[in-house]
């Protein structure tokens, strides 16, 4: 047998051989092995007790690729004493649901005994084929798991959907992943522990990076740096070992090369968001550019985009936040690499829009004093006049509407506060008029 077969062959439980790739012989089978989604499988947590319990109910799971929806149902299927089918929406129909139930009504009948079916790409379904399901999801005939990457209010059946607890997945962490790959070269059963391998500093992590969140991802990439990579001896080590270079580990993702390391990311990070607050356009653009090209999520460059439409812009032009909403909805509708032109868009928005902190300094200084505490009671004509008990020497809540221009001035602070000013207007772009507005409003007694 060559050394590519040997590297390639393995068995499976009942001692036949298989091909099978990394990502699928690395599989969790426990809840142990389970990988990330602790939100929803930490201990405590609902779904670990249904599962646990062997008492979960019609589900949906809903997430990106990667993330451990299959695999949490396949666990779901090795602890539960209920029979267990799976199908797929894009291959079955009707007919194949039919088939299933029929099974499912006998088991009941015969031996008492539930049965789960796992649907995968359950958004692909049709109406047709939902309805043929729907009655035994209703009656408890089958307890229907969907595994989905589409957000199931939108792309599924709304009878479906309402009968079925949805259980959102989030990519998995950097930290998850390497967890996975490590695991996997650990494991002289299913993974590489068998052999001796060393990678080169940065190599996991950087696949961990680019992967996405995807795990799938990550053990396909290190399925084939391994794979390609040849066994090498040297007065280092007793016997000849495999060497995972990071430049093995890049072109096996199929990402372009560029060392990022730790400290790399957050400088450059640095630099991007420094950039904006700065408007140096073209300067944030490059920092952009750069951060994509080496594989940053680009969720985590919209999530600055959006903190810093309201820290650096703020109210001297409400159109950056706008624009940075856009870019977040982009990204989440139409994806890689298209929205990359609306993000680089609400990017420029923020760099040539007047520039505002107001927004922060005021919500920090009113955090500073609400963390102080010791504040009396609300005053009685702020108070929800549903039950409140109104008193004729006590002032009056006054309803700005029913005055010139809709507002009356009125002291909304509670004692002790009466002369606080926490926001307070910059003299740029739209804060102009606001600052404007406030001085005209409370005669400068007050307010700036």
């Amino acid at each position: 047998m060559s050394d590519m077969d040997q590297q390639t062959l393995w068995s499976t439980a009942d001692g036949h051989p298989t091909q099978a790739p990394l990502a699928d012989r690395m599989r969790p089978r426990t809840l142990s092995e389970f990988i990330g989604q602790q939100k929803l499988v930490g201990e405590g947590r609902l779904l670990r007790r249904a599962i646990l319990a062997d008492r979960l109910q019609s589900s949906i799971f809903w997430g990106p690729p990667g993330s451990g929806k299959t695999t949490l149902a396949g666990i779901v299927a090795n602890m539960t004493g209920s029979a267990f089918e799976k199908l797929n929406a894009v291959t079955s129909g009707v007919a194949d649901v039919r088939k299933v139930l029929k099974e499912a009504e006998d088991r009941r009948v015969r031996y008492g005994k539930a049965t789960y079916l796992l649907l995968d790409e359950c958004h692909r379904w049709s109406k047709t084929q939902s309805d043929s399901i729907l009655p035994a999801i209703e009656n408890g005939l089958v307890r229907f798991i969907g595994s989905t990457t589409e957000n199931p209010m939108a792309s599924m059946t709304p009878a479906i959907v309402s009968r079925c607890r949805v259980f959102a997945f989030e990519p998995l962490t950097v930290e998850d992943i390497l967890t996975a790959m490590e695991r996997a070269l650990s494991d002289a059963e299913r993974g590489y522990g068998r052999y001796a391998v060393e990678c080169e500093e940065g190599a996991l992590r950087y696949i961990a990076r680019v992967a996405n969140g995807d795990v799938r991802v990550a053990l396909s990439a290190l399925e084939l740096a391994f794979l390609t990579t040849q066994e090498t001896a040297d007065d280092r080590h007793s016997a000849p070992y495999r060497y995972i270079s990071l430049a093995a580990a890049q072109e096996s993702v199929q990402k372009p090369i560029l060392k990022l390391d730790e400290d790399l990311y957050y400088d450059m990070l640095s630099a991007f968001i420094k950039s904006m607050r700065g408007s140096d356009a073209d300067a944030a653009l490059l920092w952009f550019a750069r951060l994509l090209y080496a594989g940053v999520d680009p969720k985590l460059i919209v999530r600055r985009v959006i903190v810093h439409a309201s820290e650096d812009v703020g109210l001297a032009d409400p159109a950056a936040m706008l624009q940075a909403q856009a870019a977040a909805t982009a990204l989440e509708t139409v994806g890689m690499p298209e929205a990359r032109i609306p993000i680089a868009q609400a990017i420029l928005a923020i760099c040539t829009a007047e520039k505002s902190n107001s927004v922060v300094t005021a919500l920090d200084a009113a955090m500073a004093d609400a963390e102080k505490g010791g504040f009396s009671a609300v005053p009685e004509y702020l108070r929800d006049q549903s039950y409140a008990v109104k008193h004729q020497d006590t002032p009056q809540y006054k309803y700005p509407h029913d005055y010139p221009e809709h507002f009356v001035e009125q002291t909304y602070l509670p004692a002790g506060y009466e002369d606080r000013v926490y926001y307070r207007p910059g003299e740029l772009g739209n804060e102009a008029k606001i600052k404007s507005r406030l001085e005209r409003r409370f005669r400068g007694a007050k307010k700036p």
